[in-house]
């Protein structure tokens, strides 16, 4: 329906040595492959709980068959396709909103614990607001959405991706705007050995306690976070 939400899911092809390079730096690629997967089939977990519509936006825009055989055939996929991100990010927005989309809310795929909860929320926010963002602990930012009555694609567009400074810049746009914006609460996305204990030690008491990617956590087995695995899972 044109006025339900349509989320944008990014993902990267499944493709060993291009995906979590700084968890693959510790974990090794295949692990660190592994991983991700998990990450991507727990994000669409939860999406469908939410009850929303969604869209796998792929990279790079060569691979949609390999992630047609991940994902399966069955789902709506859409290549990313610009210079950087932020201009693959405004196209998938544009797109959304010239498939008939009046709200659409745009994630990464390195939050594999957000829950079908927070993903109603950020949709709910934008029958009040224009926008919604999500700041992660790093300085950017795991999630923002439009109405397509109120798209600003400026926020794309001369930002400095991957720094710290990301979703304070991004602010200031929307401010330089006048238009007013949601906050959402900040998550933390994982790209770290150390995000990754935090992600362990958050889901200790939480439903993501028994995911696919604790799961799979637990089954590695190495000393770097192995106890930590073991008693979420207790």
């Amino acid at each position: 329906m044109p006025d339900d939400p349509l989320i944008l899911l990014f993902v990267k092809a499944p493709l060993r040595g291009q995906v979590k390079s700084r968890l693959a730096a510790v974990l090794g690629q295949e692990a660190a492959l592994e991983l991700y997967r998990n990450f991507v089939l727990d994000m669409l977990a939860s999406i469908e709980a939410g009850g929303l519509s969604f869209r796998i936006c792929y990279y790079p825009p060569d691979s949609g068959e390999i992630v047609k055989n991940w994902l399966g055939s069955h789902l709506q996929y859409l290549p990313q396709e610009g210079n950087d991100l932020g201009e693959r990010m405004e196209r998938a927005f544009r797109r959304a909103f010239s498939d008939g989309a009046a709200r659409a809310v745009l994630i990464g795929s390195d939050i594999p614990d957000l829950s079908p909860a927070r993903f109603r929320d950020a949709a709910g926010q934008l029958d009040r607001t224009g926008a919604v963002i999500g700041p992660s602990k790093d300085g950017g930012y795991y999630l923002i959405g439009f109405r397509n009555d109120a798209f600003v694609p400026g926020i794309f567009q001369g930002m400095e991706w991957s720094t710290g400074t990301v979703f304070k810049k991004t602010l200031q746009i929307f401010e330089q705007e006048r238009f007013e914006v949601t906050v959402l609460p900040p998550w933390q996305d994982v790209d770290t050995i150390d995000d990754l204990k935090d992600l362990i030690e958050r889901s200790r008491d939480s439903a993501f306690s028994a995911s696919r990617t604790m799961a799979y956590l637990a089954g590695i087995g190495t000393d770097l976070f192995f106890s930590e695995v073991r008693d979420a899972n207790v």
